[in-house]
């Protein structure tokens, strides 16, 4: 299986940041697939999905199809340029996902959107 260096940069890092958080762990396992079954999520779908200051993971693309009006924190493996522009002007912190396994150890709180 092919994957890009980002991709294998991310995916060293969240084994790291795993240990024995089950929620990294499942993380992990959801960006171990092949890439054509990498999770694919609008932007719509994480705004129906969430509220106001919720801290949401995207194992895979955020794409730019739906709107946002509330300002969440969206870590993902990658962003299209849609996604970034909506969710930035919606107030949205936006994190690659190895940035927030540094700073989000335990993953508790934290909702995984696939």
């Amino acid at each position: 299986m092919k994957r890009s260096v980002a991709a294998r940069r991310v995916l060293i890092s969240v084994r790291k940041a795993a240990g024995d958080s089950r929620f990294w762990r499942r993380v992990e396992s959801l960006l171990s697939r092949p890439r054509s079954r990498m999770a694919e999520v609008n932007v719509g779908k994480i705004s129906r999905l969430t509220k106001q200051g919720d801290r949401v993971v995207v194992p895979g693309k955020v794409l730019g199809k739906g709107e946002i009006n509330h300002s969440v924190t969206v870590a993902a493996l990658s962003f299209s340029s849609a996604a970034l522009d909506k969710l930035r002007s919606a107030g949205c912190k936006v994190m690659r996902l190895d940035e927030f396994a540094e700073v989000e150890q335990k993953g508790s709180g934290v909702k995984i959107i696939v």
